[in-house]
């Protein structure tokens, strides 16, 4: 058995599309991440997305556990062409695409970017990954929105708009356990 502590990276405050673009989040709110932290059973491994923000956030827990590297595979999201853009930007340029990506997330994809399928396999491979190697663990997995909301889409088998009808906020707490043959969901969003 595997359970995971999903944890958002901490705030960037821009209101663009944010995937890949690798941007500080703001740490500066101390008291959020000890009440946090203290949120967390003893746990085992903590490990991150490669994307500073949420790497920086993995370390401004202070977690006195070992830390696996960052992972590739945990990142947000690509949005390709509508990376650093709001949405009225990629909207009155692409309105059919836009209109498809968001009201149907599936297959579609941002220009030059991810589907919201391609993000699904990537991040079931990353979690495949931490359950086959680190069975009989409790993980911290400090992440991005994209990432919790398909795992909840999985686990609570439900389509795309229904997971993304959840609330993930900055610095939240979504617990998911994962057996040998069966996953469970034990809470989403959690407020530190």
């Amino acid at each position: 058995m595997v359970d995971l502590y999903l944890i958002r990276h901490g705030p960037t405050h821009l209101k663009s599309m944010v995937g890949w673009t690798d941007v500080p989040a703001d740490l500066t709110d101390k008291l959020k991440l000890l009440r946090l932290k203290n949120l967390l059973p003893e746990t085992d491994l903590i490990i991150s997305s490669d994307l500073k923000r949420a790497s920086a956030t993995a370390d401004a827990l202070k977690l006195n556990t070992p830390r696996l590297p960052n992972d590739p595979d945990l990142r947000e999201i690509n949005f390709g062409d509508w990376e650093g853009k709001n949405f009225s930007e990629i909207n009155s340029k692409n309105q059919k695409t836009v209109f498809s990506f968001f009201d149907n997330p599936g297959r579609v994809s941002a220009p030059g970017g991810e589907s919201w399928n391609d993000l699904k396999r990537r991040v079931c491979r990353a979690v495949n990954t931490l359950k086959k190697s680190h069975n009989n663990n409790k993980i911290v997995v400090v992440t991005h929105f994209g990432v919790i909301i398909s795992l909840i889409q999985v686990v609570g088998r439900m389509n795309a708009r229904e997971a993304l009808s959840h609330k993930i906020e900055n610095l939240s707490l979504t617990h998911i356990t994962y057996g040998e043959n069966f996953s469970k969901i034990h809470n989403i969003n959690a407020q530190a």
